[in-house]
């Protein structure tokens, strides 16, 4: 039995105003293991990931009051409009990049607001996106969480201080003050 997260831990789909159904299971809390080795030894780092509804929805300006009434999700906290890009992308490609946190290649940051971020992702049909994932590690009782707190593609690569995945990890492991950017 999973325990009961802060957050949304099952999307119940979208269905647009024809009756046609969007499945949001791809965004369902689930568990991902990361595995370090320093100094020869291996540490495994386990987290509930979650999503938000950031990852799917989006109010654009540009849109009418019908418009964005016929889009609107409903979630626990609040409600947008559904968008079908960001959905799209959150689909193909945001559970692998959250499955990559661990790899050294993956170019993880510092976002602002006590966040951290990951950026881009190469793809066979159209080339390398810049794909923004925003996302906040902490502790949740006895669990070790990941929240997304949204993805969205960006038209400029948007300047991020590095930071190592696993020394945000390891200090949430013991309790220690998370790395900030440094000035």
């Amino acid at each position: 039995m999973r325990r009961k997260i802060d957050e949304v831990d099952k999307w119940k789909p979208f269905t647009d105003s024809s009756g046609q159904e969007y499945d949001l299971s791809h965004l369902d809390a689930h568990e991902a293991s990361y595995s370090d080795i320093r100094n020869g030894k291996k540490e495994t780092y386990t987290f509930m990931v979650s999503y938000s509804f950031h990852c799917f929805a989006k109010d654009y300006s540009h849109q009418t009051e019908e418009e964005k009434a016929s889009l609107m999700y409903h979630a626990r906290k609040e409600s947008k409009p559904f968008c079908f890009v960001r959905y799209e992308l959150s689909k193909k490609y945001l559970r692998r990049i959250v499955d990559a946190f661990g790899d050294k290649k993956t170019r993880i940051g510092h976002a602002g607001y006590g966040s951290y971020a990951s950026v881009t992702i190469n793809t066979e049909e159209e080339g390398q996106i810049i794909y923004f994932v925003p996302f906040k590690m902490y502790r949740e009782k006895k669990l070790m969480r990941i929240h997304i707190t949204s993805a969205y593609p960006e038209k400029v690569m948007p300047k991020l201080n590095k930071v190592n995945f696993f020394n945000i990890a390891k200090n949430l492991r013991f309790g220690k003050p998370l790395p900030k950017p440094q000035k």
